[in-house]
């Protein structure tokens, strides 16, 4: 007798083991009926079923590429144009291969050595806003190219835009105009491709 109740005695607490593994246990309600409740560890298993950071995740499905941070053309930024010269001679003046430099990716051209030094020693000082991309593009939260003669220079920073007519465009406000230019810097390089207008200078 005494070995059939050992034997009962082992199998509940195997069957116990076995339910508790399942991630079930039986539990007694109140009015003594016998109910299956389920491991509340369970749910919280980020490896139960699907993976719930998959929808989470910021970058699922989204393309995280962005543009460079410096436009260029054919690799030139400002499409060759000297940076320094718009500063001291009022003009855009184009560089040459002779005096050029690498920086944020792009290659800068200049019309002499000295406006190559000046450069290299400060470039934040000569580098058009935006990476020298459309200002008027950039307030509006997009990416387009820049014509190097349509330009300038403002408190001592210099503004490129896509060409004349959206430079005028531009002009009708230039102080409202930055103001939301800087609002929408540097965001806009996730914008998506540049609107490039292909033009050689």
């Amino acid at each position: 007798m005494r070995i059939h109740y050992l034997g009962a005695v082992a199998i509940a607490s195997l069957l116990t083991l076995g339910a508790v593994a399942c991630g079930t246990t039986t539990v007694e309600s109140p009015d003594n009926v016998s109910q299956e409740a389920v491991d509340p560890c369970a749910a919280a298993d980020p490896c139960a079923a699907a993976d719930p950071c998959a929808a989470a995740d910021p970058c699922a499905g989204v393309s995280t590429a962005e543009q460079a941070a410096v436009y260029s053309f054919n690799g030139l930024a400002i499409r060759g144009a000297d940076p320094v010269a718009y500063f001291t001679e009022g003009q855009a003046v184009k560089g040459v291969a002779d005096y050029e430099t690498s920086w944020n990716g792009a290659t800068w051209r200049f019309s002499s050595a000295e406006n190559l030094a000046a450069f290299t020693a400060d470039p934040d000082a000569y580098a058009p806003q935006y990476g020298g991309y459309c200002a008027w593009a950039v307030k509006g939260g997009y990416l387009a190219s820049v014509d190097p003669e349509a330009w300038k220079i403002v408190d001592g920073k210099l503004y490129l835009n896509y060409n004349a007519n959206v430079q005028e465009r531009w002009q009708a406000d230039v102080a409202g105009n930055i103001v939301k230019g800087d609002q929408n810097w540097p965001a806009a390089l996730s914008s998506g491709e540049v609107n490039e207008s292909g033009k050689a200078w």
